[in-house]
């Protein structure tokens, strides 16, 4: 009952904080903090301890290949996050941001009430 509840809370606090805007300040003139190290880092530390790192020790316990089982999770993240990047690029251009928030806000505020409600639990 308790994480039900602590989930609905947090779905429901995700959904009120994606309604304000993040404030758009001028990026600083900070070289060598482009794109490629800003998405290496955040990507690094997104990426540990998720379900793709469990798959790729899996895999690398599986076959004793360490260049294979490396070059085949790496070809399949870029081949993923190029997709997601080439999409984001053209929904950017075609999807106002302030709707992508409004629609984000209520899909999770909805989820948030869903498990108040007790969705996703045990049927009787």
């Amino acid at each position: 009952e308790v994480l039900r509840w602590g989930l609905a809370g947090l779905f429901i606090g995700f959904g009120i904080w994606a309604l304000w805007p993040d404030r758009c300040e001028e990026p600083a003139d900070t070289p060598g903090r482009g794109a490629f190290w800003t998405t290496t880092i955040a990507f690094f530390i997104a990426e540990m301890g998720d379900k793709t790192q469990f798959a790729t020790l899996a895999l690398g316990a599986r076959f004793d290949s360490f260049v294979g089982v490396t070059l085949g999770t790496t070809l399949g993240m870029l081949a993923a996050d190029g997709l997601a990047v080439a999409l984001g690029r053209r929904f950017a251009e075609k999807i106002p941001l302030p709707l992508v928030r409004k629609v984000s806000a209520v899909t999770f505020i909805g989820f948030g009430i869903w498990a108040f409600l007790g969705g996703g639990g045990p049927n009787p």
